[in-house]
C-alpha cells in the first residue's frame, strides 16, 4: 500500500510532534506522520532513536510538548493542548504490546490477564470467553490457560501480552519489539498474525530490530536521534544502505548478500528480493560440483577442545513447583547431559519454554538439581553449601541486566561487585578500569547509568559482572532488543572475553550468533535434542528436527540448501561470508565454463 495521499483521512496523524523527556533529552523532534486505515508500518532506527516514544504516542499512552495528534478520528492534542476525553476514547480502539511482556502483565491468571483489557472496555461477559479461548488458541498458549504468567518463560509472558492486546480487538495495533524475546517459530507466528490482521483491516504499526520483519510492511519509517530521516517502501529504504549503515542500522540478508557478491567482483544487481538475486547467480554459474560443497564442509570442522569441563550436566533433571506434594511438579529438564569445556564458547537454543533459562539458572548456582549431576568449574551443585563457592566465579547477565543498575556513577555501579570481594582499593579500581574498557565504556566513569542509552546501560551491567573476573560468564539473550550495531558490538564483546579465557555460554534465538559458537546445545521440551559443533547441529540432516522444535538454521545455510534445490551446490556455509565465498567460486567456475 502506499503513502496516504492528501485526500485520505488518515487513521493516525502526527504533524510536527515534539516531546521532551526530564534532563532536557528530546524523544522526538519535528515528527510528522500519517498513517492510512488498513496500512502496515514498521518503524525502524538505533537505539535511544526514539521508536518507543513514537509507539507510545500513536497508542496514546505520551503526549507530545508540541504539535498535533489525531488517533482514529479524534483530535487528541493540538493547540489546546490535551483533549483528555478524546484520548479516552481514542485509547478505546488503541492497542499495544510492549518490548517487555512484565511491563504488561497484571493478573496471576494468564487467561485473567488476557480478559483484562476487554473486561476494562465493556465488553459483555457473553464475548470475553470466547475472544481469551481464540486468542489464546493464536498464540499457542491454550494450554497455559490457568497457568501463573510469572512462572512462564519470557517469551510465553510475551504471548499473553500479545494475546492480551488482541482481545481488545484494536483498529490501530502497535507492537514494540514483540519478537524480541521469542523463537523462530513464535517470530514467525507473530508475523503471520499480523498479516491476517492487516487482511481484516487492522492498522499495524510494528516496531523492530529485525531488518528481514520490515519486508512485509507498506511503508518503513526510519528514526534517529528523535527525527524521521528515512521514509518509504521497503525497497526505496533499504537501498540507502550507507545511511542505514551510518545509524548502526544493516540491510536485510538478500540485500547484504547482493553487496557482498558485487564486492567480490560477481556481476549481480543490488535486490531485496531472494527470488531476483537467485535468478542472478543462477545465470552466472552452471552449479559448484559436489566436490566442491564436500571441501567447503570439511573446511570449518575444527580440532576439539581438549580442555577439562568448564560445566558437566549428567542425566540432570529440574521440576517446577511446590515442594510439600500437594502441588503437581512440572518437569522443565529431563535427563539433560552434556559438556562444556574450559576457555570455550557454547551456545544454547531451543523454543520458548524449553527450558534454555531453567538451565542457566542451575549453571549459575542459583538452584540445584533434583536429580542427576552438574559440576560447575569442578564443583558439585547438588549441595546449598557448595553452590556457594560459585558465586564470583560464574557470571550472569540475566535478560535485563540493565535493570541491575542502581547506583549514582557508572563507577560506583561497576565497583560494587568486586568492592563486596574484601579485595582492596588498588584492585577494586584496576578490575573496574579494565572491564570498562573491555566493555568500550572508558571515559563515562561519572555519568549516571541512568542517563545511558538502553545499549550503554546493558554494557554497564555486563562491566559489573565482568569485573568480577569470573572464570564463566553466563548469559540470557544478550542481544536481544538490541539494534544491529549494538548487536555487533557485544559479539566482539564477548570476542574479546572469550580471548580472556573465560568461558562463554549464552542462551540465544538467533541461529546465526549461534553458528559462531564452538559448541550449540539444543533443548526442546526440557530435553536434549542435540549438541556439536556448529556444522554437526546446522547442517541438512537437522533441518526438518530443528523446524519441527520450532527453530531453524543460519540464514546462509537456509540460502544455500534453496539454490541446492535448484540444482546449485555451495556447501553448507553457515555464515554470509561463507556463502559469498562459495557462490562467488560458484560464478566464477560457471563463467569459465562458459
Amino acid at each position: 500500500m502506499p503513502a496516504p495521499s492528501s485526500t485520505t483521512t488518515p487513521i493516525v496523524s502526527l504533524e510536527h510532534v515534539t516531546l521532551r523527556y526530564e534532563h532536557g533529552v528530546t524523544a522526538l523532534d519535528d515528527v510528522s506522520v500519517s498513517i492510512a486505515e488498513g496500512e502496515r508500518i514498521c518503524v525502524l532506527g538505533p537505539n535511544g532513536s526514539g521508536k518507543s516514544t513514537l509507539a507510545s504516542v500513536v497508542c496514546g499512552l505520551l503526549a507530545p510538548d508540541e504539535g498535533a495528534v489525531q488517533l482514529v478520528g479524534h483530535e487528541v492534542f493540538g493547540e489546546r493542548g490535551i483533549d483528555f476525553e478524546a484520548y479516552r476514547q481514542a485509547r478505546r480502539q488503541l492497542g499495544l504490546v510492549f518490548q517487555n511482556p512484565d511491563d504488561q502483565i497484571v493478573t496471576s491468571v494468564v487467561e485473567e490477564d488476557v480478559a483484562f483489557g476487554p473486561e476494562n472496555l465493556g465488553v459483555p461477559s457473553e464475548q470475553i470467553g470466547p475472544r481469551v479461548e481464540r486468542e489464546l488458541h493464536r498464540v499457542a498458549l491454550d494450554r497455559y490457560a490457568k497457568a501463573d504468567p510469572s512462572r512462564l518463560s519470557g517469551g510465553q509472558k510475551q504471548r499473553v501480552a500479545i494475546a492480551g492486546a488482541l482481545a481488545m480487538e484494536p483498529r490501530v495495533l502497535v507492537l514494540d519489539e514483540p519478537g524480541a524475546l521469542l523463537d523462530v517459530r513464535g517470530r514467525r507466528g507473530i508475523m503471520h498474525v499480523m498479516d491476517k490482521l492487516q487482511a481484516a483491516g487492522t492498522t499495524i504499526v510494528h516496531v523492530t530490530h529485525f531488518m528481514e520483519e520490515a519486508l512485509a510492511a507498506d511503508r518503513v519509517l526510519v528514526l534517529s536521534k528523535g527525527r524521521l530521516v528515512l521514509q518509504g517502501t521497503p525497497r526505496e529504504v533499504f537501498a540507502h544502505g550507507d545511511e542505514l549503515s551510518a545509524l548502526g542500522l544493516e540491510e536485510p540478508f538478500t540485500a547484504r548478500l547482493s553487496e557482498a557478491l558485487r564486492d567480490r567482483g560477481v556481476c549481480v544487481p543490488w535486490t531485496i528480493d531472494e527470488g531476483e538475486l537467485a535468478e542472478a547467480i543462477a545465470s552466472l554459474a552452471t552449479h559448484a560440483s559436489k566436490a566442491d560443497a564436500a571441501r567447503i564442509t570439511e573446511s570449518r570442522a575444527a580440532a576439539p577442545n581438549q580442555d577439562a569441563p568448564a560445566v558437566l550436566a549428567d542425566g540432570l533433571c529440574y521440576s517446577y513447583g511446590a515442594t510439600d506434594g500437594r502441588e503437581e511438579r512440572h518437569p522443565a529438564l529431563d535427563h539433560v547431559s552434556f559438556a562444556i569445556p574450559a576457555r570455550s564458547t557454547a551456545a544454547i537454543v531451543g523454543q520458548t519454554g524449553s527450558g534454555k533459562s531453567t538451565l542457566l539458572r542451575l549453571l549459575c548456582a542459583l538452584e540445584g538439581p533434583d536429580a542427576g549431576r552438574l559440576v560447575v568449574s569442578g564443583i558439585e551443585t547438588s549441595n546449598r553449601r557448595q553452590r556457594r563457592l560459585l558465586h564470583g566465579r560464574v557470571g550472569y547477565v540475566m535478560q535485563h541486566p540493565e535493570r541491575q543498575l542502581f547506583a549514582e556513577t557508572v563507577w560506583e555501579d561497576v565497583a560494587y561487585g568486586p568492592g563486596n570481594m574484601h579485595l582492596d582499593a588498588a584492585e577494586v579500581e584496576r578490575r573496574c578500569r579494565e572491564a570498562l574498557a573491555l566493555v568500550g565504556l572508558t571515559g563515562r566513569e561519572q555519568s549516571s547509568p541512568f542517563h545511558l542509552s538502553g545499549g550503554l546501560q546493558r554494557l554497564c551491567a555486563l562491566a559489573g559482572i565482568l569485573a568480577m573476573e569470573p572464570t564463566i560468564l553466563v548469559l540470557d539473550e544478550p542481544t536481544a532488543g538490541l539494534d544491529p550495531h549494538g548487536r555487533a558490538q557485544l559479539r566482539q564483546i564477548l570476542d574479546r572475553i572469550s580471548d580472556h579465557g573465560v568461558t562463554v555460554v549464552q542462551v540465544t534465538h538467533s541461529m546465526d550468533d549461534a553458528a559462531l559458537a564452538d559448541q550449540v546445545i539444543v533443548l526442546n521440551e526440557g530435553t536434549l535434542l542435540m549438541q556439536g559443533a556448529p556444522y554437526e547441529v546446522f547442517a541438512p540432516t537437522t533441518e526438518q528436527a530443528l523446524r519441527d522444535s520450532g527453530l531453524g538454521l543460519p540464514e546462509a545455510l537456509s540460502w544455500a540448501l534453496r539454490l541446492a534445490a535448484q540444482g546449485m551446490h555451495v556447501g553448507t556455509p553457515l555464515t554470509l561470508e561463507t556463502l559469498a565465498d562459495a557462490l562467488q567460486a560458484a560464478c566464477e567456475g560457471g563463467a569459465h565454463g562458459l
